[in-house]
């Protein structure tokens, strides 16, 4: 199968999952039980075969034991969490696809912020060139030599975690890259024939950049952006690991492995289920992107 074949399914996948697992797991990712929580995973018809049977190894002082607590009262007898619950009681399906959508929600907005931030910027440098260019470039230079985690928490900090603070400061400090794809790309194919025989014909700056150049580099721009959404997920997720990401009760795919990471050498499941789908959803954006890029690469070779 194709790489990027291969990256729109996983990606598919991942976005049908985003939207029906908390609609059919009858759930919602903040309701508590507390009688349910800290509870193993336990799937229908796999638990016959001894696995994710809702037992799990617990250490304690006179050493290790299996426990089931789906078999400790009567609520738990028929009830099942297939990923299993936190220290809350509250469903890690749920949340996990619900976190889903919010890290894919979130970095999706911030990525289109950079595209349009970045593009204009690399555009304008990389077509007028000269002065405005060197001008334009010490500028990013200067911001480039700020570690984007510093720029992200100031932001963070000054205008309070949430969704729209996070998608800021990571459309803030992410639009760099394309800039400078923009710019790389436009000064490539500014000069070439095509572009110079519209120019003898009168055509204007726009006309140019809009129907000329940019159609042409339009590829190489979308790998830049495919690239650049699983870098914003991990960003989201970093900030949340730090303590700086989407605040409780709503739930990003970091701020979970964040809570599982607190308790991961007691349950280590809290933190399995939100890991796998990241690196399933970062996987599929690169796969997707690289498959993209060979396909341009092969049509530029001939």
């Amino acid at each position: 199968m194709k790489k990027e074949k291969a990256g729109i399914i996983i990606l598919l996948a991942i976005c049908f999952l985003a939207w029906a697992g908390p609609v059919f797991s009858g759930r919602t990712a903040w309701e508590q039980n507390l009688d349910m929580q800290s509870m193993a995973p336990r799937v229908p018809g796999i638990e016959k075969l001894g696995i994710l049977d809702g037992h799990e190894t617990v250490v304690t002082s006179a050493g290790t034991m299996k426990r089931n607590r789906y078999k400790e009262s009567e609520e738990g007898k028929n009830t099942y969490y297939w990923f299993g619950t936190d220290v809350l009681g509250r469903d890690i399906f749920t949340r996990t696809w619900e976190g889903a959508r919010i890290s894919l929600t979130v970095a999706l907005l911030a990525v289109a912020a950079d595209v349009l931030l970045g593009l204009a910027y690399g555009a304008v440098s990389g077509y007028l060139g000269g002065r405005i260019d060197f001008v334009m470039q010490r500028i990013v230079e200067i911001i480039n030599g700020i570690p984007n985690l510093v720029i992200a928490t100031i932001l963070i900090v000054v205008l309070r975690p949430g969704i729209p603070s996070v998608m800021l400061s990571i459309g803030l400090t992410g639009w760099i890259n394309m800039s400078r794809t923009a710019r790389a790309k436009i000064m490539e194919v500014k000069n070439m024939d095509y572009v110079l025989a519209a120019k003898t014909q009168g055509a204007g700056t726009r006309w140019l950049i809009t129907k000329e150049i940019l159609p042409n580099i339009g590829g190489q721009l979308a790998v830049a952006a495919l690239v650049s959404v699983p870098n914003a997920i991990f960003m989201e997720a970093f900030l949340a690991f730090m303590g700086l990401g989407i605040p409780a009760p709503a739930a990003s795919l970091g701020t979970m492995i964040y809570d599982g990471f607190l308790v991961f050498t007691i349950h280590p499941y809290m933190a399995a289920a939100p890991v796998i789908v990241l690196a399933f959803i970062m996987a599929g954006f690169q796969l997707t992107a690289e498959g993209i890029r060979d396909k341009l690469d092969s049509r530029t070779a001939l």
